[in-house]
């Protein structure tokens, strides 16, 4: 058998007073889709490759990466948090998700599709980019998840039938009872603030520049 022409990836946010952040829930992700796209990974290597990481560096942006035959290579680069009370310029990208492809389901390095959703729009001129489905739905950011606000304290995010990453924010979210899923439409963001987020950077108020 061939073997992937991708790899799997996980970021996340070192923080030097408290660790890791959210590992728990990155690190069963990976497992997860190691076992179902037939990935080697050896649990206790992980820990061995993060253990490797300085931390004397201050607040770390952290990637993990995991090849096929069970190959982990961490980096690592400094990382420093938004404004909090900065607001993304967004836009909805031509550029379509299917809702059938079943490596949504999976942070890996095949990411050409929302390469070309971001290179629609000149650089500068948005801080993320959107993409939908062939339904109309609205999916997922290049590197975020979506958030709608439908109530106070309750956000409404994608479910994973539209064709989506179950990103890592996007669990604790819902795991706290914060958000829930339901299907969402351009015109669901169009003149309201919603937020955009991941577990890197948190969640991020965000407006849409273009329908």
């Amino acid at each position: 058998m061939t073997p992937p022409d991708f790899s799997l990836i996980e970021t996340f946010r070192y923080e030097p007073e408290t660790g890791f952040v959210r590992l728990d829930l990155h690190r069963a992700r990976l497992a997860r889709s190691a076992e179902a796209l037939g990935f080697l990974l050896e649990e206790d290597a992980v820990g061995r490759v993060l253990s490797t990481l300085p931390r004397d560096h201050g607040r770390l942006r952290v990637r993990l990466e995991l090849s096929a035959d069970g190959t982990l290579h961490l980096t690592h680069t400094a990382f420093t948090p938004l404004d909090p009370d900065a607001v993304w310029r967004v836009a909805i990208a031509r550029t379509r998700l299917s809702s059938a492809d079943p490596l949504l389901a999976h942070k890996t390095s095949r990411r050409d599709i929302y390469a070309a959703a971001r290179a629609e729009f000149p650089a500068g001129e948005v801080d993320e980019v959107l993409l939908g489905n062939e339904k109309g739905e609205i999916c997922e950011g290049t590197i975020t998840s979506v958030f709608a606000t439908t109530e106070p304290g309750q956000l409404l995010t994608p479910p994973l039938q539209s064709g989506l990453l179950d990103g890592v924010l996007r669990q604790s979210l819902i795991s706290t009872g914060k958000a829930r899923t339901g299907v969402l439409y351009p015109e669901d963001l169009a003149g309201k603030t919603f937020y955009a987020g991941n577990s890197l950077r948190g969640l991020i108020a965000c407006r849409l520049v273009s329908p």
